[in-house]
Protein backbone atom coordinates (compact mmCIF):
# COMPACT_ATOMS: atom_id res chain seq x y z
CA UNK A 1 0.00 0.00 0.00
CA UNK A 2 1.22 3.56 -1.00
CA UNK A 3 -0.56 6.79 -0.12
CA UNK A 4 -0.12 10.59 -1.96
CA UNK A 5 -0.70 13.10 0.21
CA UNK A 6 -1.28 16.91 -0.80
CA UNK A 7 0.58 18.91 2.03
CA UNK A 8 -1.13 21.92 3.94
CA UNK A 9 0.94 23.31 6.55
CA UNK A 10 -0.95 23.32 10.01
CA UNK A 11 -3.50 21.31 7.97
CA UNK A 12 -4.70 17.86 8.35
CA UNK A 13 -1.71 16.22 6.11
CA UNK A 14 0.83 17.29 9.06
CA UNK A 15 -1.02 14.11 11.33
CA UNK A 16 -1.72 12.05 8.21
CA UNK A 17 2.34 12.36 7.67
CA UNK A 18 2.91 11.52 11.18
CA UNK A 19 0.73 8.77 11.23
CA UNK A 20 1.72 7.26 8.19
CA UNK A 21 5.69 7.53 10.05
CA UNK A 22 4.00 6.05 13.16
CA UNK A 23 2.43 3.40 11.33
CA UNK A 24 5.30 2.36 8.91
CA UNK A 25 2.82 3.07 6.11
CA UNK A 26 4.17 3.74 2.24
CA UNK A 27 3.38 8.01 1.33
CA UNK A 28 4.88 10.36 -1.24
CA UNK A 29 4.37 14.17 -1.24
CA UNK A 30 2.38 15.29 -4.08
CA UNK A 31 0.91 18.94 -5.40
CA UNK A 32 -2.53 17.92 -6.94
CA UNK A 33 -1.84 21.85 -9.00
CA UNK A 34 0.58 20.14 -11.01
CA UNK A 35 -0.73 19.16 -14.69
CA UNK A 36 0.78 15.59 -14.43
CA UNK A 37 -1.04 14.80 -10.79
CA UNK A 38 -2.35 11.94 -12.80
CA UNK A 39 0.46 10.04 -14.00
CA UNK A 40 2.48 10.84 -10.63
CA UNK A 41 -0.32 8.94 -8.87
CA UNK A 42 0.63 5.65 -10.82
CA UNK A 43 2.30 3.90 -8.45
CA UNK A 44 0.10 4.96 -5.68
CA UNK A 45 -3.22 3.16 -4.64
CA UNK A 46 -4.95 6.40 -2.97
CA UNK A 47 -4.88 10.25 -2.10
CA UNK A 48 -5.14 12.22 0.81
CA UNK A 49 -6.33 15.83 0.13
CA UNK A 50 -7.99 18.55 2.72
CA UNK A 51 -8.89 20.79 0.09
CA UNK A 52 -11.25 23.84 1.93
CA UNK A 53 -12.93 26.73 0.89
CA UNK A 54 -9.89 28.88 1.65
CA UNK A 55 -8.31 27.71 -1.66
CA UNK A 56 -9.72 29.46 -4.66
CA UNK A 57 -7.78 26.51 -6.39
CA UNK A 58 -9.50 23.76 -4.70
CA UNK A 59 -12.52 25.14 -6.22
CA UNK A 60 -12.13 25.73 -9.94
CA UNK A 61 -10.82 21.55 -10.30
CA UNK A 62 -11.10 19.71 -6.49
CA UNK A 63 -13.95 18.05 -7.22
CA UNK A 64 -13.41 17.49 -10.72
CA UNK A 65 -10.09 15.68 -9.98
CA UNK A 66 -11.59 13.66 -7.24
CA UNK A 67 -14.15 11.94 -9.45
CA UNK A 68 -11.69 11.08 -12.34
CA UNK A 69 -9.13 9.78 -10.21
CA UNK A 70 -12.06 7.02 -8.52
CA UNK A 71 -12.95 6.58 -11.67
CA UNK A 72 -9.74 5.65 -12.76
CA UNK A 73 -9.82 3.50 -9.57
CA UNK A 74 -7.74 5.20 -6.87
CA UNK A 75 -8.88 5.66 -3.72
CA UNK A 76 -9.79 9.00 -2.06
CA UNK A 77 -10.10 11.07 1.26
CA UNK A 78 -12.64 13.16 0.62
CA UNK A 79 -13.77 10.60 -1.95
CA UNK A 80 -17.08 12.56 -3.89
CA UNK A 81 -19.65 11.66 -2.02
CA UNK A 82 -18.28 13.45 1.13
CA UNK A 83 -16.77 16.48 -0.78
CA UNK A 84 -18.68 17.49 -3.74
CA UNK A 85 -21.10 19.61 -1.17
CA UNK A 86 -18.37 21.20 1.00
CA UNK A 87 -19.04 24.84 0.95
CA UNK A 88 -22.01 24.84 -0.83
CA UNK A 89 -25.11 25.73 1.09
CA UNK A 90 -27.45 25.47 -1.65
CA UNK A 91 -26.01 22.24 -2.97
CA UNK A 92 -26.46 21.16 0.90
CA UNK A 93 -30.25 22.14 1.09
CA UNK A 94 -31.12 19.63 -2.05
CA UNK A 95 -29.26 17.04 -0.53
CA UNK A 96 -30.68 17.13 2.65
CA UNK A 97 -33.83 17.89 2.14
CA UNK A 98 -34.00 14.04 -0.82
CA UNK A 99 -32.87 12.69 2.68
CA UNK A 100 -35.42 13.76 4.28
CA UNK A 101 -33.15 15.40 7.33
CA UNK A 102 -34.33 17.78 9.25
CA UNK A 103 -32.96 20.81 7.86
CA UNK A 104 -33.93 24.04 8.69
CA UNK A 105 -36.67 25.74 6.53
CA UNK A 106 -34.44 26.84 3.39
CA UNK A 107 -35.55 29.21 0.58
CA UNK A 108 -34.01 29.81 -2.66
CA UNK A 109 -34.45 31.45 -5.47
CA UNK A 110 -33.09 31.79 -8.94
CA UNK A 111 -35.67 34.75 -10.69
CA UNK A 112 -35.95 38.21 -8.75
CA UNK A 113 -39.73 38.33 -9.02
CA UNK A 114 -40.30 34.63 -7.47
CA UNK A 115 -38.09 36.12 -4.77
CA UNK A 116 -40.09 39.17 -4.48
CA UNK A 117 -43.47 37.55 -4.29
CA UNK A 118 -42.28 35.21 -1.55
CA UNK A 119 -41.12 38.35 0.37
CA UNK A 120 -44.75 39.70 0.64
CA UNK A 121 -45.61 36.37 2.08
CA UNK A 122 -42.93 35.69 4.66
CA UNK A 123 -42.49 36.53 7.59
CA UNK A 124 -38.97 38.09 9.35
CA UNK A 125 -36.72 37.94 10.42
CA UNK A 126 -35.10 35.40 8.19
CA UNK A 127 -31.22 34.32 7.88
CA UNK A 128 -29.33 35.35 5.04
CA UNK A 129 -26.47 33.57 3.06
CA UNK A 130 -24.51 33.49 0.29
CA UNK A 131 -23.89 29.51 -1.27
CA UNK A 132 -19.91 29.21 0.60
CA UNK A 133 -17.98 30.66 3.81
CA UNK A 134 -17.33 29.59 6.96
CA UNK A 135 -17.02 30.92 11.09
CA UNK A 136 -20.24 32.75 10.45
CA UNK A 137 -18.71 34.52 7.41
CA UNK A 138 -21.57 35.70 4.76
CA UNK A 139 -24.56 35.37 7.34
CA UNK A 140 -26.71 37.91 8.40
CA UNK A 141 -30.06 38.51 10.02
CA UNK A 142 -32.66 40.51 7.55
CA UNK A 143 -35.52 42.08 10.21
CA UNK A 144 -37.84 43.38 7.77
CA UNK A 145 -39.10 43.01 4.56
CA UNK A 146 -37.54 46.19 3.26
CA UNK A 147 -34.04 45.00 4.54
CA UNK A 148 -34.51 41.71 2.19
CA UNK A 149 -35.61 43.60 -0.51
CA UNK A 150 -32.02 45.66 -0.31
CA UNK A 151 -30.18 41.60 -0.50
CA UNK A 152 -32.77 40.86 -3.48
CA UNK A 153 -31.91 43.59 -5.42
CA UNK A 154 -27.81 42.92 -4.47
CA UNK A 155 -28.47 39.32 -5.87
CA UNK A 156 -29.67 40.06 -8.74
CA UNK A 157 -27.78 43.40 -9.57
CA UNK A 158 -24.08 43.32 -8.70
CA UNK A 159 -23.76 40.43 -6.41
CA UNK A 160 -21.57 40.05 -2.94
CA UNK A 161 -18.64 39.63 -3.14
CA UNK A 162 -17.22 35.70 -1.23
CA UNK A 163 -14.97 37.88 0.99
CA UNK A 164 -16.33 40.23 3.29
CA UNK A 165 -13.81 42.03 4.49
CA UNK A 166 -15.54 44.40 6.69
CA UNK A 167 -17.35 41.74 8.38
CA UNK A 168 -13.92 39.43 9.18
CA UNK A 169 -12.28 42.58 10.46
CA UNK A 170 -15.68 43.29 12.85
CA UNK A 171 -15.23 39.94 14.23
CA UNK A 172 -11.86 40.38 14.75
CA UNK A 173 -12.86 43.01 17.37
CA UNK A 174 -15.21 40.29 18.49
CA UNK A 175 -12.06 38.12 18.93
CA UNK A 176 -10.06 41.28 21.23
CA UNK A 177 -12.81 41.60 23.24
CA UNK A 178 -12.81 37.85 23.99
CA UNK A 179 -9.17 37.40 23.71
CA UNK A 180 -7.47 40.42 25.02
CA UNK A 181 -3.92 39.32 24.41
CA UNK A 182 -1.27 40.17 21.26
CA UNK A 183 -2.83 37.79 19.00
CA UNK A 184 -6.17 39.37 18.70
CA UNK A 185 -4.62 42.82 18.32
CA UNK A 186 -2.37 41.34 16.11
CA UNK A 187 -5.69 40.19 14.25
CA UNK A 188 -6.80 43.76 14.21
CA UNK A 189 -4.11 44.78 11.87
CA UNK A 190 -4.50 41.96 10.02
CA UNK A 191 -7.98 43.14 8.75
CA UNK A 192 -7.40 46.24 8.00
CA UNK A 193 -4.35 45.73 6.02
CA UNK A 194 -6.56 42.90 4.46
CA UNK A 195 -9.11 45.79 3.62
CA UNK A 196 -6.12 47.68 1.52
CA UNK A 197 -4.07 44.87 -0.17
CA UNK A 198 -6.96 41.60 -0.74
CA UNK A 199 -5.78 38.26 -0.05
CA UNK A 200 -5.06 35.97 -3.16
CA UNK A 201 -8.28 34.41 -2.43
CA UNK A 202 -10.21 37.82 -2.72
CA UNK A 203 -8.90 38.76 -5.67
CA UNK A 204 -9.32 35.89 -7.84
CA UNK A 205 -12.79 35.21 -5.96
CA UNK A 206 -16.04 35.54 -8.43
CA UNK A 207 -19.06 38.08 -7.08
CA UNK A 208 -22.10 35.88 -6.19
CA UNK A 209 -25.34 36.51 -7.62
CA UNK A 210 -27.85 35.53 -9.76
CA UNK A 211 -29.35 33.73 -6.50
CA UNK A 212 -31.22 34.89 -3.26
CA UNK A 213 -30.43 32.47 -0.05
CA UNK A 214 -32.67 32.54 3.30
CA UNK A 215 -33.14 30.48 6.46
CA UNK A 216 -36.10 30.78 8.58
CA UNK A 217 -34.99 32.02 12.33
CA UNK A 218 -35.29 30.11 14.90
CA UNK A 219 -35.14 32.37 18.27
CA UNK A 220 -33.74 31.56 21.93
CA UNK A 221 -31.03 29.50 20.56
CA UNK A 222 -28.05 30.59 23.01
CA UNK A 223 -25.55 27.95 21.49
CA UNK A 224 -25.40 25.97 18.76
CA UNK A 225 -24.06 21.79 18.66
CA UNK A 226 -21.32 20.73 16.31
CA UNK A 227 -21.37 17.24 15.78
CA UNK A 228 -18.31 15.38 13.89
CA UNK A 229 -19.03 11.58 12.42
CA UNK A 230 -16.00 9.78 11.93
CA UNK A 231 -16.89 6.07 10.86
CA UNK A 232 -18.23 4.93 14.08
CA UNK A 233 -17.16 8.02 16.19
CA UNK A 234 -19.06 11.33 16.89
CA UNK A 235 -17.77 14.02 18.78
CA UNK A 236 -19.36 16.93 19.83
CA UNK A 237 -18.85 20.45 20.68
CA UNK A 238 -21.06 23.17 22.36
CA UNK A 239 -20.53 26.34 20.66
CA UNK A 240 -22.01 29.67 22.44
CA UNK A 241 -23.49 33.03 20.66
CA UNK A 242 -21.15 35.99 20.74
CA UNK A 243 -22.30 38.81 22.63
CA UNK A 244 -25.39 40.95 21.22
CA UNK A 245 -25.52 38.11 18.33
CA UNK A 246 -27.66 35.29 16.95
CA UNK A 247 -24.27 33.46 15.36
CA UNK A 248 -22.16 30.50 17.51
CA UNK A 249 -19.73 29.22 14.67
CA UNK A 250 -16.89 31.35 14.83
CA UNK A 251 -17.30 32.75 18.41
CA UNK A 252 -14.70 30.55 19.96
CA UNK A 253 -16.64 29.86 23.48
CA UNK A 254 -17.33 26.50 23.52
CA UNK A 255 -17.99 23.49 25.97
CA UNK A 256 -17.76 19.62 26.09
CA UNK A 257 -18.99 17.72 28.83
CA UNK A 258 -20.70 14.76 27.21
CA UNK A 259 -24.01 15.72 29.14
CA UNK A 260 -24.59 19.00 27.52
CA UNK A 261 -25.63 16.87 24.11
CA UNK A 262 -29.01 15.58 23.25
CA UNK A 263 -28.73 12.32 21.81
CA UNK A 264 -31.56 12.98 19.37
CA UNK A 265 -28.90 15.21 18.05
CA UNK A 266 -26.23 12.52 17.96
CA UNK A 267 -28.55 10.14 16.58
CA UNK A 268 -29.41 12.31 13.25
CA UNK A 269 -26.01 12.89 12.74
CA UNK A 270 -24.87 9.11 12.66
CA UNK A 271 -28.41 8.39 10.67
CA UNK A 272 -27.60 11.06 8.22
CA UNK A 273 -23.69 10.32 7.85
CA UNK A 274 -24.42 6.94 7.00
CA UNK A 275 -27.10 7.78 4.64
CA UNK A 276 -24.86 9.97 2.80
CA UNK A 277 -22.46 6.96 3.09
CA UNK A 278 -19.51 9.82 3.78
CA UNK A 279 -15.95 9.60 5.35
CA UNK A 280 -16.28 12.79 7.58
CA UNK A 281 -18.91 15.42 8.35
CA UNK A 282 -19.29 18.29 10.56
CA UNK A 283 -23.29 19.16 11.44
CA UNK A 284 -24.31 21.73 13.13
CA UNK A 285 -27.59 21.58 15.51
CA UNK A 286 -29.51 24.40 16.35
CA UNK A 287 -33.43 23.96 18.30
CA UNK A 288 -36.49 25.25 16.96
CA UNK A 289 -38.89 25.01 19.33
CA UNK A 290 -38.38 21.00 21.00
CA UNK A 291 -37.20 20.06 17.19
CA UNK A 292 -33.30 19.55 16.68
CA UNK A 293 -32.76 21.34 13.44
CA UNK A 294 -29.58 20.98 10.84
CA UNK A 295 -28.18 24.69 9.83
CA UNK A 296 -25.22 22.92 7.29
CA UNK A 297 -22.74 20.26 7.09
CA UNK A 298 -19.08 20.17 6.45
CA UNK A 299 -16.56 17.42 5.73
CA UNK A 300 -13.63 19.66 7.04
CA UNK A 301 -12.67 21.52 10.28
CA UNK A 302 -10.21 23.23 12.19
CA UNK A 303 -7.75 21.40 13.54
CA UNK A 304 -6.43 21.71 16.82
CA UNK A 305 -7.58 21.87 20.37
CA UNK A 306 -11.05 22.72 19.51
CA UNK A 307 -11.16 19.06 18.97
CA UNK A 308 -8.04 17.66 20.55
CA UNK A 309 -10.14 18.98 24.20
CA UNK A 310 -12.79 16.73 22.97
CA UNK A 311 -12.93 14.32 26.41
CA UNK A 312 -13.94 11.42 24.35
CA UNK A 313 -16.91 10.76 21.71
CA UNK A 314 -20.29 8.61 21.34
CA UNK A 315 -20.89 5.20 18.85
CA UNK A 316 -23.77 4.63 17.23
CA UNK A 317 -25.42 2.91 19.39
CA UNK A 318 -24.76 6.52 21.38
CA UNK A 319 -22.60 4.95 24.09
CA UNK A 320 -19.92 7.06 25.22
CA UNK A 321 -16.11 6.41 25.27
CA UNK A 322 -13.54 8.16 26.60
CA UNK A 323 -10.96 8.88 24.64
CA UNK A 324 -7.58 11.37 23.42
CA UNK A 325 -9.23 12.73 20.74
CA UNK A 326 -7.28 13.06 17.09
CA UNK A 327 -9.74 13.24 14.45
CA UNK A 328 -6.84 13.21 11.86
CA UNK A 329 -5.97 9.58 13.19
CA UNK A 330 -9.39 8.84 13.39
CA UNK A 331 -9.54 9.75 9.14
CA UNK A 332 -6.26 7.80 8.69
CA UNK A 333 -7.50 4.82 10.70
CA UNK A 334 -10.71 4.25 8.60
CA UNK A 335 -9.18 5.25 5.30
CA UNK A 336 -6.80 2.45 5.69
CA UNK A 337 -9.11 -0.27 6.27
CA UNK A 338 -10.65 1.24 3.05
CA UNK A 339 -8.03 1.38 0.84
CA UNK A 340 -6.44 -2.69 1.95
CA UNK A 341 -9.84 -3.80 0.97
Amino acid sequence: MKLAIHPHENGFSDRWIKYCEEKGIAYKIVSCYDSDIIQQLDDCDALMWNWNQNDFRAALMARQLTISLELRGKKMFPDFKTSWHHDDKVGQKYLLEALDAPLVKTHIFYVKEQAEKWLDQTTFPKVWKLRGGAGSINVKLVRSRADAQRYVNKAFGRGFPQIDGWGRLKDKFWVLKRDKNFNAVKGIFKGIARLIIPTELARFSQREKGYIYFQDFAPNNNHDTRLVVIGNRCVGVRRYVRENDFRASGSGIKAYEPELFDKRCIKIAFDIAKKLDVQSVAFDFIWDGDDPKIVEISYTYIIGPFYDDCPGYWDDNLQWHPDKVNLQYYQMEDFIKYVAK
